[in-house]
């Protein structure tokens, strides 16, 4: 039997065949990880399994004969339970049409079993999703602050040439005036000027009709 046989088998008692698929996953995925970690998994009837260090050690190559050194390794291990092993010797029949007997664990034994491993996996993924929420509300903020700070920064520049540009205008338009001011000043002073030179030039002309007259008579 392979595993989507197991599957196919249980999937009526489950709830149908994805049900079951998802049920098998996770139990698997949970037992790998205890073992991994170093935990025990125990099935009360069933059997064990757990991890087995081995140490360093010499062995020969079956095809040549020749001696070489092992390095230390961890294998897994399963040790089946006595119910277990009744029913494969024959010592006990298995029942007919139902679900195999299997004892229930005493209240306990399954801290740091397949069960806790379950609850640890699913308390670090939902950790996961939040650290990853945060992150991505951390670095949206960031994005936020930054935009508004190139926001402010051009719209202090535009103040900015909009001043100065005033400033341009205003000053423009009082070189203008005061350009105009100064001409106004200075056209009247020459017309006063003209008309001045024509009186003097009749003075004189006066002077010396009288000068001639006088020395005619």
């Amino acid at each position: 039997m392979n595993k989507a046989q197991l599957v196919e088998a249980i999937a009526d008692k489950v709830g149908g065949r994805q049900q079951a698929a998802d049920a098998v996953d996770a139990v698997l995925d949970a037992i790998v990880r205890a073992v991994v970690g170093g935990d025990r998994v125990s099935v009360t009837g069933f059997g064990s399994f757990e991890k087995v260090d081995r140490p360093a050690r010499y062995a020969r190559n079956p095809q040549t004969g020749e001696r070489v050194r092992v390095k230390k390794t961890s294998v897994p291990r399963f040790r089946a339970g006595q119910g277990f092993k009744d029913l494969v010797s024959g010592s006990k029949k298995l029942p007919r049409g139902g679900e195999v007997a299997v004892k229930k664990a005493p209240k306990g034994s399954l801290s740091g079993g397949a069960s806790a491993t379950v609850k640890k996996a699913a308390a670090k993924k939902t950790t996961a999703k939040k650290t990853t929420a945060r992150k991505t509300t951390a670095a949206a903020k960031k994005t936020t602050a930054a935009a508004k700070k190139t926001t402010a920064k051009k719209a202090t520049a535009k103040k900015a040439t909009t001043k100065t540009a005033a400033a341009k205008k205003t000053t423009a338009k009082t070189t203008a005036a005061a350009a105009k001011k100064t001409a106004a000043k200075k056209a009247p002073a020459k017309k006063a000027t003209a008309k001045k030179a024509p009186a003097k030039k009749s003075t004189a002309r006066k002077t010396t009709a009288k000068k001639t007259a006088a020395r005619q008579a």
